[in-house]
């Protein structure tokens, strides 16, 4: 008997978890073409999560088990092996240089958590910390890329899941997953900014050759996309972006946002950032299989978890 190759491909999960509800997504198909093969979310009753960054997350643990393994089970896919987002505001995001080199990956920790102590509003020592190297300076100082979310807070959503019957392989933050929703768009970019509005986050990335090199997240709760607040958080970010890096050129500006509110999101941040912007559309990133709506609206509250389940893809 032949064996094709249809029974070895892989299929990835990503699922984003918010106060609103759970969104999954299955993915299949190859990292060059990926292929959208279903979606499917169940929602929270007020109450159940609460996205914090000390508190403990999960309110009502026998209802976030229950309405997670619900949908699940609408991807009709046995695999429960998840990529996982969450909310940015349960975490921190920072980009910061340090001197020297590190012996090990142990030494780094301890100095990052050691020059973080004092400005974080929780205990650094009780984190889970992740870093990425990006560049080592003229001057021989590194810059980082930080990462850090309570291991409390963290703690509580990979035991529940697990209890659930699933195995969280790794667990990010939104922005990092709408990046990585849009990542081969905008490798084709050179010096940009991502501006995006989700759940009442704002998230400002600028990349220059391919790097980040300005990082800026504000949870802006009860705040509409095209508010006047809104407006004055990215003038004022993109200001400080360019008192730092008077020297840099934005070539181009990237924007995300609800499609109700999407061009009107795109014609502030072109006004605020004094420069062209595009609209990133999950539709156009991902080839919906029969099974997966194809239109935008619908679409659009499950960017985030295509982004985490293309890490796995």
């Amino acid at each position: 008997m032949r064996l094709t190759g249809n029974l070895f491909r892989r299929k990835s999960i990503g699922v984003e978890i918010s106060p609103q509800g759970v969104a999954f997504a299955l993915m299949g198909g190859t990292a060059a073409s990926p292929r959208l093969e279903r979606v499917a979310a169940r929602p929270f009753a007020p109450g159940v999560v609460q996205a914090s960054l000390r508190e403990l997350n999960i309110l009502d643990t026998q209802a976030f088990g229950e309405r997670l393994a619900e949908a699940h089970a609408l991807l009709l896919h046995k695999g429960t092996r998840l990529s996982v987002s969450l909310p940015d505001v349960v975490g921190r995001v920072l980009l910061m240089d340090v001197e020297g080199r590190f012996k090990n990956r142990n030494e780094a920790l301890d100095i990052i958590r050691w020059k973080l102590k004092k400005s974080m509003p929780f205990d650094v020592s009780d984190t889970h910390l992740d870093y990425q190297q990006l560049m080592v300076r003229e001057n021989n100082d590194m810059a980082l890329l930080v990462t850090l979310v309570s291991r409390t807070v963290i703690g509580q959503y990979e035991d529940l899941m697990v209890a659930a019957g699933f195995s969280p392989a790794r667990i990010d933050l939104n922005s990092f997953n709408f990046y990585r929703s849009f990542e081969k768009r905008l490798a084709l970019l050179e010096n940009y900014a991502l501006v995006s509005f989700y759940n009442g986050s704002l998230s400002i990335m600028v990349v220059s050759e391919g790097l980040p090199e300005f990082i800026r997240i504000k949870c802006l709760p009860g705040t509409l996309a095209d508010d006047n607040r809104v407006f004055r958080e990215i003038s004022n970010s993109l200001l400080a972006y360019r008192e730092r890096f008077p020297e840099r050129a934005l070539h181009k500006v990237a924007c995300i946002a609800a499609p109700d509110v999407a061009r009107d999101f795109c014609e502030m941040v072109a006004e605020a950032s004094a420069n062209e912007t595009m609209l990133l559309e999950v539709k156009s990133a991902v080839k919906p299989s029969e099974y997966a709506p194809a239109d935008q609206e619908t679409l659009f509250p499950f960017t985030v978890a295509i982004g985490a389940a293309l890490r796995y893809l």
